[in-house]
């Protein structure tokens, strides 16, 4: 059960908080990732009465709604209906995202019945929730977010709640029903269940796998060990990194063994990287680029773009929607849109697709080995076929025959003399 109905009004923010993206992903499926990782039979996410998640979380997530905003304990007895007799619960927090599959594990491991607690010891608490351990083992839990919840001596415990929780099932629904909105808050804590049922502490000595996000300066401290977490797994899968200070990787990026990803580069959305290919300061979003690939320096592949193997993306060249078959090459200054390159086509500096008319995009198609020369439009829909030329500076507006040559320009003129009958004007201020 995944905690996400918060409004996260700490953000700033007309966009919900759990929405707030992180390496990819709105900040929610974070847990519910992790969650499904661990082996979790049902997941349930508790919503706002803004159903502010819909159309986010994956279909096989089921979702109930907290109506109004009265505390963690509220929120889990909205999802109550979602819990079968005799079930084992564990409860996450939805802008706790660093959680892991093997977290999660590790406190279902080791509850025994009744509540377990995930606890952290931090230097500096906060107001994050003091644990209180009785001499039986037993804990529970005295909150810290207003005056009045706890006394200075509990608040100079440094063992605190993490938000995460083991519990049987039906344990938990008697005791939801006997805890009480008397606090500061005037909420209904989760916690405060510990007291009515057998409870026990697991202790987390990672205290990143347990960082709440209320802030954007909490998400930007987030973010960083996500992308860390998200480099160290492509580098021990083979992938070079030359900088990861300067790299930004999306949470849903794939890269083959032997590929080197230079410093600037960002590759986001569910871009695929192939074996031995070489990134150099180039954006990628939502691309799929083969084994043997070159891209860069300064490119930017879009949504869509799709460079076979052996294919090039070079200089500042922008690719979009567009297949770029094997061995072909866009060295530089190129915009190509809306096509389809033919293997071991090469083109010419500043070649463009011109796909949209203003109402329609259009495709163009190249055949194989065609070869274009510099400063070609080619205007969509058009066809190049195999092995045919575009001359320098052209137009192509109709379709080139293989191994054709296209011409599309006026012809050179040049006018004598040009340059002293401009001379006397540009002296004379008038």
């Amino acid at each position: 059960m995944i905690l996400a109905a918060g409004e996260g009004t700490r953000m700033r923010s007309a966009t919900p908080k759990m929405l707030h993206e992180l390496c990819g992903r709105a900040l929610v499926l974070w847990p519910v990732l992790a969650a499904r990782e661990a082996g979790a039979d049902r997941i349930v996410v508790v919503d706002g009465p803004r159903r502010a998640l819909a159309g986010t979380l994956p279909e096989w997530v089921a979702v109930a709604v907290q109506e109004e905003q009265r505390g963690t304990g509220d929120a889990v007895r909205a999802a109550l209906a979602h819990i079968e007799p005799g079930s084992r619960v564990v409860v996450l927090m939805g802008d706790v995202p660093l959680v892991t599959a093997a977290a999660i594990e590790a406190l279902a491991g080791a509850h025994e019945g009744g509540a377990t607690m995930a606890t952290m010891v931090l230097d500096e608490p906060g107001s994050y929730g003091r644990v209180l351990r009785a001499s039986d083992g037993s804990v529970r839990v005295v909150e810290a977010k207003g005056d009045g919840d706890a006394t200075a001596e509990q608040l100079a415990i440094r063992e605190v709640n993490t938000g995460m929780f083991c519990f049987d099932g039906d344990a938990l629904r008697r005791a939801l029903g006997q805890i009480t909105a008397d606090n500061a808050q005037s909420e209904f804590y989760l916690p405060d269940v510990l007291a009515l049922m057998a409870s026990r502490a697991h202790v987390v000595f990672d205290p990143a796998l347990t960082l709440g996000v209320n802030d954007r300066a909490d998400l930007a401290v987030v973010r960083a060990h996500a992308q860390h977490r998200i480099h160290v797994h492509h580098m021990r899968n083979g992938v070079t990194i030359v900088d990861p200070l300067s790299t930004t990787i999306d949470a849903g990026v794939t890269i083959g063994q032997d590929t080197t990803i230079e410093p600037g580069t960002s590759l986001r959305g569910p871009t695929a990287i192939g074996e031995r290919c070489t990134i150099r300061h180039s954006y990628l979003d939502s691309a799929t680029v083969g084994d043997g690939v070159s891209v860069g320096p300064f490119a930017y592949l879009r949504p869509g773009a799709h460079l076979k193997a052996g294919a090039k993306a070079g200089t500042f060249v922008e690719i979009k929607n567009a297949v770029i078959g094997e061995n072909a090459k866009v060295p530089h200054l190129s915009y190509i849109g809306d096509a389809d390159v033919g293997a071991g086509s090469n083109l010419g500096a500043a070649t463009i697709t011109a796909n949209y008319d203003g109402k329609t995009k259009h495709r163009t198609t190249l055949g194989e080995g065609v070869r274009t020369s510099v400063d070609t439009t080619l205007v969509a829909p058009v066809t190049l076929g195999d092995g045919a030329y575009t001359a320098a500076g052209s137009v192509i507006t109709d379709d080139v025959p293989p191994g054709a040559l296209g011409v599309a320009r006026a012809r050179q003129s040049n006018i004598e003399g040009y340059a002293e009958r401009k001379a006397p004007k540009e002296r004379d201020p008038r």
